[in-house]
Formats: structure tokens, C-alpha cells, sequence
């Protein structure tokens, strides 16, 4: 009898340790399946700046394309950019990818960078003190220098496709220059235009008059 339940016993064990088993290959097949978030460079053919008086008027806007995406062709660059001496505007970025059909996720691409703020970051130079504030160079050279962002990501930090200038009191004519950079897992209040790859690069002719 006692025989007999030891038999038993060790049988119901090894079933046991089998269905134990087939449940951890069955969890580890199903988290293999799960779906894995693509932290690649986005595809940008045209970018959009508006600048637009905060005390109202007629908007300021420059185009940069590049039409086959990485292709062979150059970056076409419709500028310059021309602004009035002394005055406030808001700079929003609109970025497309026009390789795609405009119904297709991947269009809008502004959006795309909107909805994964934590992963994007814009960064800004320019030259010649064109602008009274923010003042300076931009941060591209030093991330800790100023930029008025308006917006921010669900860690508090700035992304970019909105922010403020003030141009400077007297005429100027130099460069502005943009850099978007996508920076999964990278991005913090310190992390600077080194880091990441670079979804944009781009340097547009501006004058202050």
C-alpha cells in the first residue's frame, strides 16, 4: 500500500513539473510574438517653418525638400528667411514624408514626432545675433543655452515643433540652423545633439531687416 502511494505520488510530480514546463514555453513563444517598437530614424522629404507674429500679420514661411528621400538628389532650399527688426514670432515646424500616400501613418510625420516627444528633440543655432532673445548661438554647440520651447513631452522635457523669437533691434543677415534628433532611451535635460541619429539637418539663409 504504501508502495502503491509513493508510485502515485511520484507520477502526479512529474506531470506536474511537464505542465510547468509547456506553460513557461508557451509564455516564452508568446512574448517572442509580442510586437517590438521600431526605434528608427523617421523620413522626412519637406519641412515646413512658419513664423508667425504673436502680435499678428502676415506669417513668415521657408520650405527645405528633398524629394527622394535618401536618394541621390540634394536638399532644395526655399529661403531665405526674412523677418522684421524688433519683433515676436512663434516658429512651428511641420514635417511630411511625401514618398508615402498623405492617408498612409507615415505622412505625417510631425504627428509622428508629437506622439514620441519622449524619443525627439529639435535643437537650434544661428549666427550674426539675428535674434535679442533667446540670445547667443543656440544650443546646438551647448545644450544648456537658451531656447524658448512651447512645448514638451510627457517628461517635462521640450521637443521643439513650437517655440518663441525675438528678433534683433538692428539689422542682421546670417544663418539658422535646425537638427532634429531621435533619441529613444537617450533623451534628458542633458543630452545634446551628439547623441541619437539625426532625422534632420538643415540651414536656411535668414535676414533681419
Amino acid at each position: 500500500m504504501k508502495i502503491k502511494n509513493f508510485i502515485t505520488s511520484n507520477f502526479s510530480q512529474r506531470v506536474l513539473v511537464l505542465l510547468a514546463i509547456v506553460t513557461a514555453t508557451f509564455l516564452i513563444s508568446c512574448n517572442d510574438e509580442d510586437p517590438v517598437k521600431e526605434d528608427t530614424p523617421e523620413l522626412i522629404t519637406k519641412a515646413t517653418l512658419t513664423f508667425t507674429p504673436t502680435a499678428g500679420g502676415t506669417p513668415v514661411v521657408a520650405t527645405a525638400s528633398d524629394p527622394d528621400g535618401e536618394g541621390v538628389q540634394d536638399i532644395i532650399i526655399d529661403g531665405p528667411i526674412n523677418l522684421t527688426t524688433a519683433k515676436s514670432y512663434t516658429l512651428t515646424i511641420e514635417l511630411i514624408n511625401q514618398l508615402v500616400d498623405p492617408s498612409a501613418p507615415e505622412y505625417d510625420v510631425t504627428e509622428e514626432v508629437r506622439e514620441d516627444g519622449d524619443e525627439h528633440l529639435f535643437f537650434f543655432a544661428w549666427t550674426n545675433n539675428v535674434f535679442s532673445d533667446p540670445s547667443g548661438n543656440g544650443n546646438v554647440d551647448n545644450r544648456a543655452d537658451k531656447i524658448n520651447y512651447n512645448d514638451e513631452d510627457d517628461m517635462g522635457l521640450p521637443i521643439g515643433l513650437s517655440t518663441t523669437w525675438t528678433t534683433s533691434g538692428s539689422t542682421a543677415a546670417g544663418t539658422f540652423r535646425i537638427i532634429l534628433k531621435h533619441q529613444p532611451d537617450q533623451k534628458s535635460a542633458s543630452s545634446d545633439q551628439t547623441m541619437g541619429d539625426t532625422d534632420l539637418d538643415l540651414t536656411f539663409t535668414i535676414n533681419v531687416n
